[in-house]
């Protein structure tokens, strides 16, 4: 008794046009029980003989053929006993180049940990407990609900100094990050890539296995377990997903029929300049659909809430990183990548078609316009989009000399000429803590209070502006080593005030942020915020107003950027009566010398800045403060 093929005419059709969004449910391997053994299928049409060799036929290339299926360029076959958990790999034999050469599974959705390279057969089977969240998430995961992300490097968040200071598995980490990053407010936690990587130095971002968790840190559904657990402590999950580049290692995507076929043959279209790997070639039907069924796999299978897409800048233009005659102009003589704009349009249209609940959240540094609108307007259809300008320019102005930054005032407030452009969210990411460059508070001038107060100060900053949050593990308590990926992060701070202190100034940002929705309901709308003074740049003073969508709901916020308190400061104010203090950077829990405005202030009936009302405040040093009317 042979078993039926998985693929079906259609899907043939599908694959062959590009549109096929759940290829890893037909090619890959698949376990059937009547009868008992694997299917097999992988797409190598340059190939004139595939064999799937493993440990359940001592890995001989000549024990199970697979066979082409009709001109779909698909190699499929069926192998008897074989059982979860086997090892197996594809042994290709190019027509072209005449050489056969071993390659792990595209759509592997299990491997061997590296450096081994096997893929592993692999039942998927998983009672997820985490329906409600399910259910409920469209809310959570809005674009009018607050969100204050936690990125973490699974490797190197925690390890086990007592067990060879090896990286908690992800059964391990699922309570302890849970606790960790509820008690301090964040919504949603995002994971530098778990797609299997080689290469445990890049981080994640060199991914050969599209469709399988890492195996460093355990199964697939161990990884299920640990979203799940999130998910039912009411975290949702955001993953990096890397469709811009892989690497070239010989038993991976390069080459994998003896022709470049997931990548370009031409090194100005195919060798990614900055990191030696090999780019995608958008315009190849088939592997636009392996990436799209990539995406969903994650959404799908993983019950990811959220895409984060890496180096898309790198993927929108031909001249990335290119010198003059380094790269190939477009049908049009332009530098614009129109199969890559034409995928990413695609794999955004297919997101929200299939997923209307989650998001994808493109890192684009460049100028691109409408990354974040929608494909009917012209735009790319992400959800969001990383604000690089404002993480560039705050971080310049927030090392300078606080008697130096009146003449760099404009740093600060020149985000809001674009800033409603594109749905931003806010990263204070790895990128920023690694490479030489230091950790947050490292960048902050000043002796050892002034860089925690300024460090609490740039966290203000970032709550008060409209956009979504991000924050890299181990800025929320001030770590002061560069970010190390051998490592863990440096938890026994906590133990000393003033780190403390700075991780309970992040959890209580949260806290306000999630309370007050003033601080997120319009974040990507003008309506949301207006400068009360943004021209004080002789004191480095700066006060803002953001509102809701209710009339009557707002939050008033002032920033000191120098270490001399303001006292008797005066800012309008929209309305009158008693003004509460909701936040203080200064307070003595955080760290701070405890200068403030006992709790509150009553308005004035003297116009200022454009309002019938204003407010006299104390502004402390290196400090914020958050103020709200009482009704």
């Amino acid at each position: 008794m042979i078993a039926p093929s998985l693929l079906t005419p259609f899907d043939l059709h599908l694959f062959n046009e590009g549109t096929h969004g759940h290829l890893y449910e037909k090619l890959g391997a698949h376990l059937a029980w009547e009868p008992e053994g694997t299917s097999f299928a992988v797409w190598a049409p340059n190939a004139d003989a595939v064999s799937v060799i493993g440990d359940f036929n001592f890995w001989d290339k000549n024990a199970n053929q697979l066979h082409p299926r009709e001109q779909s360029g698909i190699w499929e076959g069926f192998v008897p006993g074989v059982k979860h958990g086997a090892l197996y790999k594809y042994h290709v034999h190019s027509r072209v180049t005449r050489n056969g050469t071993d390659k792990a599974d595209p759509f592997a959705a299990f491997s061997e940990a590296p450096p081994r390279q096997a893929s592993i057969v692999w039942d998927l089977s998983y009672d997820w407990g985490d329906g409600q969240w399910m259910s409920e998430r469209a809310r959570a995961n809005g674009r009018q609900a607050p969100w204050s992300v936690y990125e973490l490097h699974i490797g190197s968040w925690m390890r086990v100094p007592e067990d060879n200071n090896r990286w908690l598995t992800y059964r391990e980490l699922a309570p302890k990050l849970a606790d960790y990053a509820l008690s301090l407010g964040f919504t949603h936690v995002e994971f530098m890539p778990v797609m299997e990587h080689p290469l445990y130095a890049s981080w994640g971002y060199q991914v050969e296995g599209y469709f399988a968790p890492t195996s460093r840190y355990g199964t697939p559904q161990d990884f299920m377990f640990l979203v799940d657990h999130l998910h039912q402590r009411g975290l949702g999950v955001i993953l990096d997903w890397v469709p811009s580049h892989f690497p070239t290692d010989e038993f991976g995507l390069q080459n994998f029929d003896g022709t470049h076929l997931f990548e370009h043959a031409d090194p100005r279209l195919g060798l990614h300049p900055d990191w030696g790997s090999s780019i995608f070639n958008y315009g190849r039907n088939e592997v636009r659909g392996f990436l799209m069924s990539s995406a969903l796999s994650w959404l799908n299978r993983y019950h990811a809430d959220a895409l984060r897409v890496d180096g898309v800048a790198s993927m929108l233009y031909l001249d990335y990183s290119r010198k003059q005659g380094e790269w190939i102009p477009n049908k049009f003589g332009g530098r614009e990548n129109l199969e890559a704009v034409d995928f990413l349009r695609r794999f955004n249209i297919e997101v929200y078609k299939e997923r209307p609940d989650t998001q994808t959240i493109a890192e684009e540094s460049t100028s691109w316009p409408m990354v974040s609108r929608p494909t009917y307007l012209g735009g790319l259809g992400f959800g969001m989009k990383w604000d690089m300008g404002w993480m560039h320019d705050t971080l310049k102005y927030m090392s300078e000399d606080p008697v130096h930054r009146k003449f760099h005032h404009n740093d600060l407030t020149f985000r809001m000429l674009y800033a409603f452009n594109e749905n931003f969210m806010l990263p204070l990411s790895h990128d920023e803590v690694v490479h030489g460059k230091g950790s947050l508070i490292e960048k902050m001038p000043g002796d050892e209070w002034q860089k925690f107060a300024n460090m609490r100060l740039l966290f203000a900053w970032m709550y008060a502006q409209p956009g979504k949050k991000l924050i890299f593990m181990g800025g929320e308590f001030g770590q002061w080593h560069e970010w190390d990926h051998d490592g863990s992060l440096d938890w026994h701070l906590l133990n000393h005030m003033p780190h403390a202190g700075l991780s309970h100034w992040v959890g209580d940002l949260n806290r306000v942020l999630r309370e007050e929705n003033a601080l997120h309901e319009i974040d990507f709308d003008p309506a949301g915020f207006s400068w009360i003074d943004a021209s004080d740049n002789e004191q480095s003073v700066v006060s803002l107003l953001r509102r809701g969508a209710a009339p009557d709901d707002m939050v008033v916020a002032a920033f000191n950027f120098t270490p001399v308190p303001r006292h008797n400061y005066q800012i309008g104010a929209p309305v009158g009566g008693h003004w509460r203090e909701l936040l203080n950077s200064d307070a003595p829990m955080y760290g701070g010398s405890g200068q403030g405005n006992l709790g509150g202030v009553d308005s004035r009936p003297v116009g200022r800045h454009g309002h019938l009302h204003s407010l006299t405040l104390t502004l402390p040093p290196l400090g914020a403060i958050f103020l709200k009317p009482e009704k």
